[in-house]
């Protein structure tokens, strides 16, 4: 696969999958308290990984160099344990985007297209790297990102700074920003200046039975 096919993979990873993944399965949470504890990364680490399946409304904005105004997107995300990831972009196109096991599958326009991420070793780093942090495996995260927490159980700040060289030509850093055990928003900070934010609500059980065709 050429160069220019390889870039248009990291960035579907990095805009598509990086922010969808962690969100789909931190807005699972049901705000656990812990009293009397300190807010350390390891607390963080436990409280995320209590969770089996999530599912949320999304709200996405880019900033890109080639666009002269953000570009928004909206749609829902959902994981179930341990590896099924999916995120359905509705507005303003849709688009359906699955990562299950080792394998990554977009339909856009019902043009599916699937590859391995065994063959894409970059590429498959960004995934294990999320599924380290919801399953709660500090060590393999910080094999992967330099890793820094900041602020309380209340309002929390983690940090992500790839580790790899190559990683860092596609994404330089992602901040997720929640409370307790909720995330509410996901920002990824591009190589190249260009940025994004995803906002995050969880779908209640109505909102879900309403949006799932008959």
């Amino acid at each position: 696969m050429n160069a220019f096919r390889l870039d248009r993979l990291h960035g579907l990873c990095s805009k598509r999958v990086l922010a969808p993944v962690l969100a789909a399965l931190l807005l699972a949470g049901t705000n656990v308290a812990h009293a009397g504890t300190d807010w350390t990364l390891d607390r963080l680490m436990s409280t995320l990984a209590q969770h089996k399946s999530g599912r949320a409304a999304f709200t996405e904005t880019k900033y890109l160099s080639i666009a002269t105004q953000p570009v928004e997107s909206s749609g829902e995300l959902s994981f179930v344990a341990p590896d099924h990831l999916e995120k359905n972009t509705l507005k303003p196109k849709p688009e359906h985007l699955v990562v299950d096991g080792d394998m990554l599958t977009v339909d856009r326009n019902s043009h599916p297209y699937t590859l391995a991420l065994a063959h894409y070793p970059e590429l498959g780093a960004f995934i294990e790297s999320i599924r380290a942090t919801l399953t709660g495996n500090r060590l393999a995260l910080e094999q992967t990102y330099q890793v820094a927490l900041a602020g309380s159980g209340d309002e929390w700040t983690l940090t992500l700074t790839p580790r790899d060289s190559r990683m860092r030509k596609t994404v330089s850093a992602i901040t997720l920003e929640g409370t307790r055990d909720r995330l509410r928003s996901v920002a990824i900070q591009q190589a190249g200046g260009d940025h994004s934010l995803m906002q995050l609500r969880p779908l209640t059980a109505s909102a879900v039975s309403a949006a799932t065709p008959n």
